[in-house]
């Protein structure tokens, strides 16, 4: 890892757990339109854009809608969305994750947001975690959503490093796919058996620090 410069993160699933309330807000939309929308069907979403998301749902009921009502549907479902993460604090920010992000600066990488999420300004600075990025990228600077990896090509690029300079962290295999495509080194975060292309999997960031990921990695 020491040719490693910097870290670039995912945010929903990776640093907070907002994955429950993309659920409430779509579970709710669904319900508005006569959809039964299960735990199951919300797996099919992670990683995936609003606009996809809405596509996936629409599909599970049989319901086709022309752009505008699709659009007004998914400005909806994100209204409502935005009212549960509006909630959060520092208190929900997943476990370990502050300590290691404090061992990454200790250790003199850079660090980077690679999120496809439109909200995510909204979600770190409830959390009070804005400063520990050197970059930012999100929804609202990118035109394609992963598997493609424009989010992170941006980030590397944006921290001036080489995308074989960077570790992705991911909980999602359309995230995983978009590093692996970026030519960066991907750590999932979550299953073994759900992100088996990850290069490791973590089952989080209790008690893990730069220098036990080091070992790891190698």
């Amino acid at each position: 890892m020491r040719s490693i410069k910097a870290m670039i993160f995912d945010l929903d699933g990776v640093l907070v757990d907002t994955a429950k309330y993309h659920y409430l807000a779509w579970k709710r939309l669904a319900k508005e339109l006569n959809i039964e929308f299960s735990i199951e069907d919300n797996e099919r979403l992670k990683g995936v854009s609003r606009m996809n998301s809405l596509e996936i749902i629409l599909g599970i009921g049989g319901i086709t809608l022309d752009n505008d009502a699709k659009v007004k549907l998914a400005d909806k479902k994100n209204i409502w969305y935005v009212e549960y993460i509006s909630k959060l604090t520092p208190a929900d920010i997943l476990p370990g994750v502050i300590d290691f992000l404090k061992s990454i600066k200790i250790n003199g990488l850079k660090i980077a947001l690679g999120s496809s999420s439109k909200n995510s300004m909204l979600i770190l600075n409830n959390l009070k975690l804005t400063d520990y990025f050197d970059a930012i990228i999100d929804g609202t600077k990118v035109s394609n959503t992963k598997p493609d990896p424009e989010v992170f090509l941006k980030g590397a690029l944006a921290l001036e490093v080489l995308p074989c300079q960077c570790i992705v962290f991911e909980d999602a295999q359309s995230g995983i796919d978009a590093a692996i495509n970026a030519g960066m080194y991907c750590i999932g975060i979550g299953s073994k058996n759900i992100l088996k292309k990850a290069n490791l999997v973590l089952s989080g960031f209790s008690n893990m620090t730069f220098d036990k990921l080091e070992l790891l990695s190698n």
